[in-house]
């Protein structure tokens, strides 16, 4: 039975020069291929370098990537896998101060918080409309967008590579 495929991008927003190569080389294991990655300076953060990569491969390779990259100091990325037969997609986003933050998407890339997450806040607000507001915000990754916009922003245009996998 073949495994269902699936597509994404992920976007390294800022990693430290020396952290290049290893960055590429956890692609690498996970793609299954040799990863020479176009770097471009990061105008929102001088000194480090943004990559863009697009890639296709089986359900899962998302997590994959943002699994391969967890933890490393300086480095702040995102991946995306769109939705595949039976699966909903995702985005991982990762920053230095705040770590990894994870979050099923629609197919229009939308967040979805689930029910159980929307009475968790319910009940941790307790009558208190700024406590479920904080509980909301942290479902919906609000902090982690507000880090990684200024990054966002300062790698429109820069060029794209595809990535498939194979096997």
């Amino acid at each position: 039975m073949p495994v269902p495929m699936t597509r994404g991008v992920l976007f390294v927003h800022s990693a430290p020069t020396a952290l290049c190569p290893h960055i590429e080389w956890a692609i690498g294991s996970v793609v299954e291929d040799r990863t020479d990655l176009n770097w471009a300076p990061q105008s929102a953060a001088p000194g480090m370098y943004r990559a863009e990569v697009h890639w296709a491969g089986p359900q899962g390779t998302g997590a994959q990537l943002a699994s391969a990259l967890r933890g490393w100091a300086h480095l702040r990325y995102e991946v995306t896998e769109e939705p595949s037969m039976g699966v909903d997609g995702s985005r991982w986003s990762h920053t230095p101060e705040l770590g990894i933050f994870h979050a099923t998407t629609d197919t229009a890339g939308n967040i979805m918080v689930g029910e159980d997450r929307i009475r968790f806040a319910y009940e941790q607000g307790a009558g208190n409309p700024a406590a479920v507001y904080h509980e909301l915000s942290l479902a919906l990754g609000e902090a982690w967008d507000e880090e990684l916009e200024p990054f966002r922003h300062a790698s429109e245009g820069a060029p794209v590579r595809w990535l498939h996998q194979v096997g």
